[in-house]
């Protein structure tokens, strides 16, 4: 609650701001954070953009939060979400269908594209790849657990690790205590350049996140013609087609990924042709350049809106006696 409770200095701060840049919109994000300090400041047209969380699991807190939520999402011009899921939670918190704007973020496709032929590191192991960070929102821990439980099971099985974060003690002594810390590869973080690389060396991507709106390591793994294996939230249902390009598998249970995991490998002739398909539900929908232009119609719809507004207000000026 800190934040909350500090917010009348960040607004006078905030006002300074605006009063000294005279911005023609203020697109601001998340919904309980950074957007609701421009709505306190009463600036319009406001853009508030979703993070995902703050709609999935923040503006479910209490009643207080729930409160912020709505008083956000009313004082904005446009709301702009990444999925359907968010679109379906903004309409509950009161904000109008019309003034949404679904950006699905996107990636460029070019530099996050298949590989033009397998390397003998992917020959001849079965990796894993995990590119999330090492927090509990994200399940690092259940991946942990998953593989544990499948290497011992198939020791050609090897996981690789991006990343950091503070479940990093936990996450290493789940694979010390399971015996198998020899099959992991910690890299930690890489250029995003680096990226395409890893997902090309991989099998299969997998993330045991708790929370997602649309993920962007998802997009780049499915473009780079990768299968993936995802926790089952509404985030990446939209983007996941069983037995198609990956699969999912319930939230939060580690033997339930674990089963998963070598399912995929009895399945790995399968794979690309799976990735094929990845590729090619990424074509269609999470180019960068195509999806830009909706967060560029979001800004005209606000601005468009700001001077409909301005346009009813009374004329003063010309009001008889």
């Amino acid at each position: 609650m800190f934040f909350i409770d500090q917010t009348s200095d960040l607004v006078e701060s905030l006002k300074n701001v605006i009063k000294s840049v005279k911005p023609d919109l203020i697109h601001a994000g998340p919904i309980q954070r950074s957007a609701y300090l421009v709505a306190l400041t009463n600036f319009r047209p406001l853009v508030s953009m979703s993070w995902g969380y703050d709609l999935i699991v923040d503006a479910k807190r209490n009643k207080e939060w729930e409160r912020i939520t709505r008083y956000t999402l009313e004082r904005s011009s446009i709301m702009i979400g990444d999925c359907d899921t968010i679109r379906r939670l903004a309409i509950s918190y009161g904000m109008p269908e019309k003034r949404i704007v679904t950006f699905p973020w996107g990636i460029d496709l070019n530099l996050f594209s298949p590989a033009r032929e397998l390397s003998l590191h992917k020959q001849n192991k079965f990796t894993l790849l995990s590119t999330r960070g090492w927090e509990l929102i994200y399940g690092i821990d259940v991946i942990a657990r998953a593989f544990v439980n499948a290497a011992k099971v198939r020791p050609d099985l090897q996981l690789v690790l991006l990343g950091e974060g503070s479940q990093e003690y936990r996450l290493k002594q789940i694979l010390i205590d399971g015996g198998v810390a020899d099959q992991v590869i910690f890299l930690g973080q890489i250029s995003q350049s680096e990226l395409p690389r890893l997902y090309h060396s991989a099998d299969l991507y997998i993330s045991a996140s708790h929370s997602d709106g649309t993920s962007i390591s998802l997009l780049e793994a499915i473009a780079c013609g990768l299968p993936v294996l995802v926790s089952d939230i509404p985030g990446n249902r939209e983007w996941v087609k069983p037995e198609i390009n990956g699969w999912l598998f319930s939230d939060g249970d580690h033997e339930a990924l674990a089963r998963a995991i070598l399912n995929a490998i009895g399945q790995r002739e399968r794979l690309p042709k799976m990735g094929n398909y990845a590729r090619k539900l990424a074509e269609e929908r999470a180019d960068w350049d195509v999806n830009f232009q909706r967060l560029l119609s979001a800004y005209q719809m606000a601005l468009n809106s700001q001077e409909l507004l301005k346009a009813q207000e009374p004329n003063k000026t010309n009001h008889s006696s």
